[in-house]
């Protein structure tokens, strides 16, 4: 008698469809896992950018007149740079008279309204940032 040793067919078989079957339930949950990251990112820049508003209003209110900044410039950054929006890979900051609604999208990364002081960021994706 012979000592075979080995898988045979059917053990090979039965992994390659339990790996299938792993990878089917695995890979849809990685799948945009590029897309959060650039939304969190986003958010994160975003933050940034309302934190120096609001820094540079205090400043103005402490010295007499309550106003915020006219535009978003990079000289209100502690390292002169605006974040970059990583949904449309721009760092300009457009000033606009109301806030776009929905996904609207633009050459600038960030829209800034100067009455309201209020920050809102572009996107070239379906990503709709309004609710930000």
């Amino acid at each position: 008698m012979r000592n075979a040793k080995g898988f045979t067919l059917i053990e090979l078989v039965m992994v390659i469809v339990i790996l299938g079957i792993l990878s089917a339930i695995a890979i849809p949950k990685f799948v945009d896992l590029t897309g959060k990251a650039k939304v969190s990112a986003a958010k994160s820049g975003l933050g940034a950018i309302r934190s120096v508003v609001a820094i540079q209003y205090a400043k103005n209110a402490t010295s007499g007149t309550a106003s915020f900044p006219t535009a978003v410039t990079t000289s209100l950054f502690a390292d002169e740079r605006i974040p970059e929006n990583k949904l449309n890979n721009s760092t300009s900051v457009g000033a606009v008279g109301s806030a776009p609604s929905g996904t609207a999208t633009s050459t600038n990364g960030w829209w800034y309204i100067s009455a309201s002081g209020k920050v809102g960021a572009y996107s070239d994706r379906t990503e709709d940032t309004s609710a930000w």
